[in-house]
């Protein structure tokens, strides 16, 4: 495993902490890589996740920035988002370049749909950074936020069962079990702190959907129409609270994910198959795992996540996206560096799950 670096000589979590401020724009953004030219933009869940990860070690006032940011590009849709819903209450499309973006320029402004050869409409954010929202506020959410709240709530309500593009910007003509979680855990968040059951009454709908149509073989998989698991399927119980993690189908779910989705180092990887980069192992995805090991008092896996997390420090002392030594597809490797460059170094979101893996909670709804 060459990629493997001693972290003797370096605070991995004094350099996310670092990292994740030192990504913030003036606007209150967090860039998803500084140094990538495609990730230069500033992803509602990526984001969500860096505030969730500041907040707990005490970095509240980039957190409130963030969230100010989100509330306003929200805001400023408003008009747009009215349109939305109706449309969709009325059983009408939606054009594509009508939906919001998953992603937004540090100033707030939108790219074009495809305007980098890549899709830009997913719902997941939306839910995610209501769930983070409600995190930091609980039921005292500050008013200025409640408009912003409020018109994401019903955008995500109004338009759950639709098909996007998924965690990874694939897959666009399919639901997907990890966003359906975030669209659920956000307006479960919604409800507390807007005061509104009906958007418990939607979570508790989209809960029964996953458990009904995205089971295969006695695990939660990626969809409806695709029985492979996924990296990101931990966030059903960790955070998102929405399974506990030993319902049995979690809990296989998990293991499956061990067996499938490991890299012989023990890197997991986001699903068999994936090409990107060769569908090498990512940093956030091991964490991601370790978080969930840590809060459900598994102390070996949790402290398997750490050890190999640090060793994926890069020579620069950041956090990578993937390390591409142990690739599922290695001639995809080659190609994707030929296409956009390196893999992308800082991810925010890999450090953001560094620092959740050993200080993260999960959600405790009442």
């Amino acid at each position: 495993m060459t990629q493997i670096q001693t972290t003797q000589t370096i605070d991995v979590r004094e350099v996310s902490r670092t990292v994740l401020l030192d990504g913030q724009a003036p606007s209150g953004a967090y860039v998803a890589c500084p140094t990538f030219s495609q990730y230069g933009f500033g992803w509602l869940r990526d984001g969500a996740y860096c505030a969730l990860a500041l907040e707990a070690i005490g970095e509240h006032e980039s957190v409130v920035r963030f969230h100010a940011f989100i509330a306003g590009v929200i805001e400023a849709r408003a008009e747009r988002v009215e349109k939305i819903v109706a449309a969709l209450d009325a059983g009408e499309s939606v054009a594509t370049a009508e939906w919001l973006p998953t992603r937004y320029r540090l100033d707030g402004t939108e790219e074009g749909d495809h305007e980098n050869g890549w899709p830009n409409f997913q719902l997941d954010g939306y839910g995610t950074w209501l769930f983070a929202l409600h995190s930091l506020y609980g039921a005292a959410v500050p008013a200025e936020f409640v408009p912003g709240a409020r018109l994401a709530a019903r955008y995500i309500a109004a338009a759950w069962r639709t098909p996007c593009y998924d965690y990874w910007e694939e897959f666009g003509n399919r639901v997907h079990t990890s966003t359906l979680a975030a669209l659920a855990a956000g307006l479960r968040g919604a409800a507390r702190m807007l005061g509104d059951p009906g958007f418990d009454a939607t979570a508790d709908e989209i809960v029964g959907f996953i458990a009904t149509n995205c089971v295969a073989n006695g695990v939660f998989v990626k969809g409806p129409e695709d029985a492979r698991v996924d990296g990101s399927l931990v966030s059903l119980a960790t955070p998102f609270a929405l399974f506990p993690a030993d319902d049995p189908v979690m809990a296989a779910t998990i293991e499956r994910m061990r067996s499938e989705l490991a890299s012989p180092s023990g890197g997991i990887r986001r699903y068999l198959g994936d090409d990107y980069y060769g569908g090498s192992p990512w940093v956030l995805l091991t964490a991601w795992l370790g978080w969930h090991d840590r809060v459900n008092g598994d102390e070996t896996g949790h402290r398997r996540a750490v050890d190999w997390v640090e060793g994926a420090v890069s020579p620069a002392g950041t956090l990578p996206e993937q390390v591409t030594s142990e690739p599922q597809l290695p001639e995809f490797v080659a190609q994707w560096e030929k296409r956009w460059g390196p893999v992308a170094d800082p991810l925010l979101w890999s450090h953001a799950k560094y620092l959740l893996l050993l200080n993260g909670s999960v959600s405790q709804w009442s």
